[in-house]
């Protein structure tokens, strides 16, 4: 048997530096729950502007908005930065692969990202969110399919949908077919049609989902105003779970709460459950159906230089 957690806590509104302490402040935890895997939510170091409107309406942006966006942008973080070296330090400590949510710059772009660390090597992989939903188009770029990895760990084989991505039949057909064993799932979404898609994802693809949610008070409590939020509803409410490959439910849903949330599993579950269903294996029709994935990375400018 091995232990996987989701470690639900939320950013906190001081910064990165801040947020950073917040989780570190679980390192004994992990270690004492021998956790094997520990997933954190979507955008935690760097943070979820739920409610912000960064001063955008049709046709024109406010210099206020501009000014929202440029500290946005400051609290980011860089691939090389100090944040990154924190974790990956955390890692080798507890001896636990992390899944951590990220905002991160690259150039003058932000990325909403699933930062892999692992306890022997450090980075290990990088997922950036392929379809920012709605108005976070506005201030995240798209990831492009280089960044779809499915990353090692001593509990099985890693891979990352971020929040809606997860809504995404294609995507979740394509990681099916790189093998992942433990479905790391960092979102903001609290809602219960949110916890019923992890358990579909889970029986779907006869994988574990570990699903880690920001919990966050109110506005009112984090001195923020939000156009028609109720005072007293907290900004997020967690729900973060943890599902076997037959769609129960091992642990959770954490609500209103920070803590690490944990479950022992058996990784030979994994098989007993494909026993009957394997979406990209024996319960496939290839000869109907095929998907072709481009894992090309895109860049907007290449160089070269022809030869004298």
């Amino acid at each position: 048997m091995l232990t996987i957690a989701a470690l639900q806590i939320g950013s906190d509104p001081r910064g990165k530096a801040a947020t950073l302490e917040r989780i570190l402040a679980f390192e004994t935890d992990i270690v004492v729950a021998g956790a094997a895997v520990v997933v954190m939510p979507e955008a935690l170091l760097g943070g979820y502007p739920k409610g912000e409107t960064f001063g955008a309406q049709l046709g024109f942006r406010l210099l206020e908005g501009r000014e929202a966006f440029r500290e946005y942008f400051d609290n980011a973080i860089d691939l090389d930065g100090p944040e990154v070296a924190a974790l990956a330090e955390l890692s080798a400590r507890t001896g636990a692969s992390l899944v951590v949510g990220i905002i991160e710059r690259a150039g003058s772009s932000l990325y909403c990202s699933a930062l892999f660390l692992d306890p022997r090597i450090g980075v290990a992989g990088l997922h950036r969110k392929l379809m920012p939903t709605g108005t976070e188009r506005l201030i995240w770029a798209q990831g492009d399919g280089s960044t779809m990895p499915v990353v090692a760990s001593r509990a099985g084989r890693l891979g990352a949908a971020i929040c809606w991505e997860n809504q995404m039949p294609l995507f979740r057909t394509a990681m099916y077919a790189k093998g992942v064993e433990i479905w790391c799932a960092p979102t903001v979404d609290e809602r219960d049609i949110w916890r019923a898609s992890m358990r579909h994802i889970a029986h779907e693809g006869r994988c574990f989902v570990i699903s880690a949610c920001q919990v966050q008070p109110s506005p009112q409590a984090l001195g923020r105003t939000v156009p028609n939020w109720p005072d007293a509803r907290p900004l997020m409410a967690g729900g973060s779970l943890i599902v076997g490959p037959l769609g129960d439910v091992l642990a959770g849903p954490l609500m209103n709460d920070t803590g690490l949330l944990c479950a022992a599993i058996d990784p030979a579950d994994r098989v007993r459950a494909r026993f009957d269903l394997d979406v990209v294996g024996h319960y496939a029709r290839p000869d109907l159906f095929q998907l072709k994935v481009d894992e090309t990375p895109r860049a907007s400018v290449s160089t070269f230089r022809t030869p004298d």
